[in-house]
């Protein structure tokens, strides 16, 4: 019996001594990724231990550990509320919206900005739509505001020229929704196409050279070429929005809505604010929270899984 167990055993020893080994060789690597290890430990591992008051009736002056168990009583309220389903609803919808579009518009405009020459207009032009990704919603939000302004703004005014009446954007809800996809688009194509752009550029240019001399034109080789060798890119990039699809963007909609809009704005986060801080429903506010946290990992789990299945490679 010890023959058998020794073998392992010093495999074990060898590995332990690997790996001691390859960190003190590293080292100065393991100290450049050390503060941000802290920091993630910190704000997002520490808290997980409040997670606990989701199935308490919390009391704030009683604490976590005194406060009393009542089990999924605050989930089952949850979902028996009305208004959560019409918050679920809005959550999912606007999700989808901002997927697809956050999915079609950077690879399209990475494609083109590609297939640029002038290398200062190429430039002129990527520096005009990676500008606004570096803008606070807070900052962002008032321009959109004061552009969308029913008695003074931009937009109402070129309204006004065509023989139009105005239109409250932000107050309707109609338009709110296209408000929302439309600024988002705008804000956050510019960063997904640096992305993109990255992974262009390690194709092998005489793929392209081949399919030139081959005769195909611009859109074949777009097709045929760039869009197989990034693919797993994308692949990647899609697991990682399908994790966040129940997290419509707390800021952007924050900024953004009014009660005027509730029916067709309010979201699982912001649902989440005005329950847990503003009413002081905490229990209720983090079930609420912890059902969007575990709906977006199951997300995740199932789409690396396809993804792996389908041979596009995955996160894991």
């Amino acid at each position: 019996m010890q023959q058998i167990t020794e073998p392992s055993t010093s495999k074990q020893i060898v590995a332990k001594r690997s790996i001691w080994k390859d960190i003190f060789r590293d080292k100065y690597l393991y100290l450049l990724f050390l503060p941000g290890a802290i920091l993630l430990f910190v704000f997002k591992y520490m808290p997980l231990y409040g997670v606990a008051i989701a199935f308490q009736d919390f009391n704030i002056f009683a604490g976590v550990s005194g406060s009393e168990w009542v089990g999924f009583d605050h989930f089952i309220r949850l979902f028996q509320t009305p208004d959560f389903k019409q918050v679920l609803w809005n959550t999912l919808v606007i999700s989808f919206y901002k997927l697809v579009a956050s999915f079609i518009f950077p690879i399209i405009l990475s494609l083109l900005l590609n297939e640029v020459r002038h290398s200062l207009f190429k430039r002129v032009t990527q520096s005009i739509i990676y500008l606004p990704h570096f803008i606070s919603w807070v900052i962002f939000a008032g321009i959109i505001t004061a552009f969308l302004n029913p008695v003074d703004g931009l937009f109402n005014y070129i309204l006004k020229l065509l023989g139009n009446e105005p239109i409250d954007f932000l107050g309707s809800t109609e338009y709110f929704r296209a408000v929302l996809v439309s600024t988002d688009i705008y804000k956050g194509v510019g960063w997904g196409t640096i992305i993109y752009l990255a992974a262009i550029s390690g194709v092998n240019p005489e793929l392209y050279e081949a399919a030139i001399m081959d005769g195909a034109n611009r859109f074949r080789r777009m097709w045929h070429i760039t869009l197989p060798a990034i693919r797993p890119v994308i692949t990647i990039l899609v697991i990682l929005s399908l994790g966040g699809i129940l997290n419509a963007g707390f800021q952007q909609i924050y900024l953004l809505y009014s009660p005027l809009v509730y029916d067709v704005g309010d979201v699982i986060d912001t649902y989440v604010y005005r329950e847990g801080i503003q009413s002081a429903n905490y229990s209720f506010a983090t079930a609420a929270g912890l059902f969007q946290s575990v709906i977006a990992v199951i997300l995740i789990v199932v789409a690396n899984r396809m993804a792996r299945k389908f041979g596009d490679g995955g996160l894991w």
